[in-house]
C-alpha cells in the first residue's frame, strides 16, 4: 500500500470538522458541518463528503485519527487522540513559534501550553458555560441574531457595556434588559465579547505566558489539521521502524453511541 493520504475527524459537541491531507502536507479537503443533535451520529456523513471533494475513496485514505468530544463513537477511525494533543499540533503547523492556545469550545474553553507542537501543560474552564461557544450562541438566540453576524455587528460598537453576569441564563436576562433601556445592540454584542474574552484571559493566566495574540486561518480546522498530521506521523514511523500499521475496522458508518 502506499502511504499518501491521511485524514483527521474533529467531532465536536457543536461542529463536527474534517481534513484530508497528502503526504506534503497539503490539505485535498475539508468539512465543516453543525454536529446538531442528530448529526452527532453522522460524523460518516462529513467524511463521505471530504473524500468527494478530494476525490478519494475511503481505502486511499492511509490512516484516520478521530479527535473531540464525540471521538470514541467514530466506528472508521484507526486511533483516537484528546482534542488537547491534536489542538496542539494543528496551531503548531501555522504558527511555529507558537507557545499558548487558547480553544473555545462549545461546551468549555482550554489554554494550552505548547512547546514544539507538543502540550506541555493546560488549563480548562469550569463547567459554566460562560466563556464558551455555547454561551454565545444562547446569547445570539435572546437578541434575535444567528452566531455567525455577532462579529461584524460588535466591531461598530463605539461604547461597550458590562456584561457581569457568568450564569447564561442570567447573562440573558442581562443583555434583554440593556435593549429595553435603549442600549444599541452593537454596543451590547461588544460587550457580550469582552466578556468571555475576560473570562479566558484569566483562565490562561495560570500558563504564565503573555504573546501576541494571532488567529488561524481557519480556526475550527486546527484540531482535525493536528490529528490528520499526527496520524501521518504515526504511520510514518511505524513504516520506518519496519512496524505493522495498525489500523481499526475501518467501517464507514454512522456512530451509534447517541442513539
Amino acid at each position: 500500500m502506499v502511504y499518501i493520504y491521511f485524514t483527521g475527524i474533529d467531532l465536536g459537541s457543536t461542529m463536527t470538522k474534517v481534513v484530508i491531507i497528502d503526504r506534503d502536507e497539503r490539505i485535498c479537503a475539508s468539512v465543516i458541518k453543525h454536529t446538531g443533535a442528530e448529526h452527532r451520529r453522522l460524523a460518516n456523513r462529513a467524511m463521505e463528503e471530504a473524500l468527494e471533494q478530494a476525490g478519494l475513496s475511503f481505502d486511499e485514505v492511509s490512516y484516520v485519527i478521530a479527535t473531540g468530544y464525540g471521538r470514541i463513537v467514530v466506528p472508521f477511525a484507526d486511533r483516537q487522540i484528546t482534542e488537547l494533543t491534536c489542538h496542539a499540533r494543528g496551531v503548531f503547523s501555522s504558527f511555529p513559534n507558537v507557545r499558548l492556545a487558547i480553544d473555545i469550545g462549545g461546551q468549555d474553553a482550554k489554554g494550552l501550553k505548547i512547546n514544539n507542537g507538543r502540550l506541555l501543560d493546560f488549563t480548562m474552564s469550569d463547567k459554566c458555560a460562560a466563556g464558551t461557544g455555547r454561551y454565545l450562541d444562547l446569547l445570539a438566540e435572546a437578541l434575535g441574531l444567528k452566531i455567525d453576524d455577532l462579529g461584524s455587528i460588535s466591531l461598530k460598537s463605539t461604547n461597550k457595556v458590562t456584561i457581569s453576569s457568568t450564569c447564561t441564563v442570567f447573562a440573558q436576562q442581562e443583555v434583554v434588559s440593556r435593549l429595553s433601556e435603549g442600549i444599541p445592540l452593537e454596543d451590547i454584542v461588544a460587550g457580550i465579547h469582552d466578556a468571555i474574552a475576560s473570562r479566558v484571559a484569566r483562565m490562561v493566566e495560570r500558563l504564565n505566558l503573555g504573546c501576541e495574540v494571532l488567529v488561524p486561518e481557519e480556526p475550527l480546522l486546527s484540531g482535525a489539521i493536528g490529528a490528520a498530521l499526527l496520524g501521518k506521523e504515526i504511520t510514518l514511523k511505524a513504516l520506518a521502524q519496519g512496524e505493522t500499521i495498525q489500523r481499526g475496522e475501518r467501517r464507514l458508518d454512522k456512530a451509534t453511541f447517541f442513539e
